[in-house]
């Protein structure tokens, strides 16, 4: 059978394992906008189990806030497409999953829920590692724009949030 997802996003994934397995890390993701398309990429790749310990698929904010204890202040605070909360979902995947590093994804891939200060096409990441120090918050806001599809949104936010999971090699 062929695969369905993108050679691109095959091909990162195939790194991604290929790197975290050398230097012996165990991953984690939390999607919300993306809906599972990273775990889907790194599953995809044989001999994945090695790397992929589990993705949190926290579509609500609910989901957020029961799966990776992300709090309703924080939602309220700064909005679900933050990097307040794109931080507090990739802290909430590396305690529940206990893995090396953790990635989040939030954002609006439309075509409708975009505002003016986030419109569609707004995806927020986060990367937490083990060990690292809080002040060591790896995060960005990206804006695809909204000319993109909705499709081009997601395969665009999912090959961000698999080049945060290749590990640093300037350590």
């Amino acid at each position: 059978m062929q695969n369905l997802l993108p050679e691109k996003l095959v091909n990162l994934a195939e790194q991604v394992v290929d790197a975290n397995r050398k230097a012996g890390r165990r991953v984690a993701v939390a999607e919300s906008c993306t809906g599972g398309l990273v775990a889907a990429a790194l599953t995809e790749i044989t001999g994945s189990s090695d790397v992929f310990e589990c993705g949190f698929n926290t579509y609500s904010n609910e989901a957020k806030q029961k799966m990776l204890d992300v709090s309703d202040d924080m939602l309220e605070t700064f909005g679900a497409v933050s990097i307040a909360v794109a931080w507090g979902m990739a802290r909430g995947a590396l305690e529940k999953s206990e893995c090396d590093v953790a990635v989040a994804i939030t954002g609006v891939a439309g075509p409708g829920g975009g505002t003016e200060k986030k419109p569609v096409g707004t995806v927020v990441f986060a990367k937490a590692e083990k060990g690292k120090s809080i002040d060591d918050v790896v995060a960005d806001r990206h804006n695809f724009g909204s000319d993109k599809s909705r499709a081009d949104i997601r395969l665009q936010a999912a090959l961000v949030a698999l080049e945060l999971l290749l590990p640093d090699t300037s350590e």
